[in-house]
């Protein structure tokens, strides 16, 4: 019987150790906290988006930073597998809107509970918790503890998460593991996070929903060059900007705001009407409202919450009346409509990040097995890999299909 030693009792490390337990592997589970699968309790606000059913081809385009790598992992297990998975052991799951799958009740405790009552009923299985691992034995198969003790194995596998949520754990020990392996590591940012701006946000936007709204981000150190364009929901914090969008967003351009760029957010307000069009309605709604006092006239296009900021970019008169509004005032009116600007110079911290980006270099490691192409018998899952993707399950399946894929190719090594 094989022994595979598993650090990090996270979704991913679970995952590795159910799945090498049922190919009869003896399996030791490290967790340096009092409790597993801390973050994975408190994933999608505590509901747990743990897969998404678009299709393998699209999938992957939601992945970073090549989405191809995971095409032979997701081989093993893909979101099928991974609903039938839970669905076996009593945990009913629902399809929301954008093909995200959630429990059936709304908690990601029944997720845990689904993998831990697993691992606690099989008698192959060892969780030992309050174990901090301080570095690797020679062979890279098994780990040295902060308490001075050796845990030895046939196969290490090192799941020990990324640097985001720190309070449940993450503390970015994997990334020096795989260091002192030989592994290349790439650096490491917040991902799916908040973005911060430069400009004062009004008190009365903080909190404020903007829905079915488009945002570009534009990078003008590459001639405006467009690195973001999508449509949805945002919303306001009191430095910067949140919202599914704004996350997804963060995947692609949190790397350039933490080397020090300052980027552009255009938010369009109108996305559905083209410029002529909405043009046209404002010539109307000014000639239809002519005796109107222009600050007041403003709820015609605009929620109350963003009156305040349109009147401090327009530049318009307060009490000027509709009817006096000249051509090169309405163009500026057009213009907020449908490009309000924000300039971004930075994002917020691993406390409130989502995923981190960065991480040992997938080059290194062997696409279906997980294995390391360098150290034969240390394996690597989940976070800890430069692997990151957008909001919608695409994370937590990476997570449990990289930790199915390392538990059964570790537990076939004798």
């Amino acid at each position: 019987m094989s022994r595979v030693v598993i650090v990090g009792a996270g979704a991913a490390g679970m995952m590795a150790a159910i799945a090498a337990a049922e190919q009869g592997a003896e399996v030791v589970l490290l967790e340096k906290m009092d409790q597993a699968g801390r973050k994975l309790r408190i994933t999608g606000k505590g509901r747990c988006n743990l897969t998404n059913t678009a299709p393998i081809k699209d999938f992957i385009t939601h992945i970073g930073p090549d989405g191809r790598w995971m095409r032979n992992c997701f081989s093993i297990m893909f979101n099928t597998q991974l609903m039938e998975f839970f669905e076996q052991r009593n945990v009913p799951l629902v399809e929301e809107r954008g093909h995200r799958i959630y429990p059936r009740s709304g908690k990601s405790l029944d997720i845990f509970l689904a993998l831990i009552n697993d691992l606690e009923a099989r008698p192959n299985v060892q969780i030992r918790k309050n174990c901090a691992v301080k570095s690797l034995t020679e062979d890279c198969h098994g780990v040295r503890l902060q308490d001075g003790s050796t845990v030895r194995g046939d196969a290490l596998i090192i799941a020990t998460g990324g640097l985001s949520y720190p309070t449940t754990g993450s503390t970015g020990i994997g990334y020096r593991l795989a260091t002192d392996a030989g592994h290349k590591v790439i650096p490491q940012v917040p991902s799916l996070v908040t973005l911060t701006c430069q400009e004062d946000i009004p008190s009365e936007l903080v909190g404020f929903v903007l829905k079915n709204v488009g945002l570009t981000i534009t990078r003008p150190a590459d001639n405006g060059k467009k690195v973001f364009d999508s449509f949805g929901e945002m919303t306001f914090t009191e430095n910067g900007l949140d919202g599914p969008i704004v996350l997804s967003a963060s995947r692609h351009v949190s790397r350039l705001l933490h080397d020090g760029e300052t980027l552009i957010a255009h938010i369009d307000l109108k996305p559905a009407l083209a410029p002529e069009i909405l043009d046209r309605r404002l010539i109307t709604d000014l000639d239809s409202n002519g005796t109107r006092l222009f600050h007041d006239a403003l709820r015609l296009w605009l929620p109350a919450e963003l009156v305040q900021l349109a009147l401090d970019r327009l530049h318009i008169e307060y009490y000027k009346r509709l009817n006096k509004i000249n051509g090169a005032e309405r163009r500026r009116l057009l213009q907020f409509l449908k490009n309000v600007e924000f300039t971004l110079n930075g994002t917020g911290d691993y406390t409130t990040a989502v995923v981190t980006q960065g991480g040992v270099d997938t080059a290194e490691i062997n696409p279906k097995s997980m294995e390391s192409r360098l150290v034969p018998g240390l394996f690597f899952a989940g976070e800890v890999l430069n692997l990151d993707a957008d909001t919608g399950g695409y994370n937590l399946q990476i997570a449990f299909s990289t930790g199915y894929a390392a538990g059964r190719a570790a537990a076939a090594l004798a």
